[in-house]
C-alpha cells in the first residue's frame, strides 16, 4: 500500500524572503499556482506528518506538477529537502531544525504551449530522508533553483501541485 499527500499551492508556507508567489486565476478554469522566479532561487514549504511511515525507511517520492507562465521550451531545476522531528524524542528546537541534503531534478518543458502541465519526479533516499520515522513532523522545502546553469526556462515556472508518496509496507 502507498500513502499519498496532495499538497496544493494555497497550503504552502513561505520564508521571509525569496518565496514563490501565490497566483489565482479565476477565468474559465479556476487555477491556483505558485510562481517561481526565473533568476533567483525561490522556496515554498509544506508541513506534514509521516503517517504510517514504516520502520524500513523507504524512499520518499516527490512529484512536482508545473507549467511555464509564458515559455514553451527550456529546463527547470527543482530541489526538494526534508526536515524531520520525532515528537517527545528529539530535543531539537522545531523553529531552528536544519534541512537534510537537497535532492534535485532537471525537467524539460515538452514544448508547444505555455501553462502546459509537466511532471517532474524527485526521489529522496538515504541521508536526505533526515531519519524520518513513523508519525514524525516533517517539513518539505521545494525550490526552483533558477540560478543554476541547468535551469534554462525563461520566465516563471508555475507550480500546480506537489505529490508526496511512500510505501507503507
Amino acid at each position: 500500500m502507498t500513502f499519498y499527500y496532495d499538497l496544493r499551492p494555497g497550503a504552502a508556507q513561505y520564508p521571509a524572503t525569496n518565496y514563490a508567489r501565490l497566483l489565482r486565476n479565476q477565468s474559465t478554469n479556476v487555477a491556483e499556482w505558485l510562481a517561481y522566479d526565473p533568476s533567483t532561487a525561490k522556496d515554498a514549504y509544506w508541513e506534514l506528518e509521516a503517517f504510517a511511515y514504516p520502520v524500513s525507511a523507504p524512499d520518499i517520492t516527490v512529484r512536482v506538477v508545473w507549467g511555464a507562465a509564458t515559455a514553451t521550451t527550456g529546463v527547470v531545476r527543482w530541489s526538494a529537502q526534508l526536515a524531520a522531528i520525532t515528537p517527545e524524542t528529539d530535543s531539537q528546537d522545531a523553529e531552528t531544525k536544519t534541512y537534510a541534503t537537497a535532492v534535485t531534478v532537471d525537467d524539460t518543458h515538452l514544448g508547444t504551449t505555455a501553462k502546459r502541465l509537466m511532471a517532474a519526479t524527485i526521489t529522496i533516499t538515504g541521508a536526505s530522508l533526515d531519519s524520518v520515522t513513523g508519525s514524525d513532523e516533517v517539513w518539505l522545502k521545494l525550490t526552483r533553483v533558477a540560478d543554476h546553469a541547468n535551469d534554462t526556462l525563461l520566465g516563471d515556472a508555475w507550480l500546480k501541485s506537489v505529490g508526496v508518496s511512500y510505501p507503507t509496507t
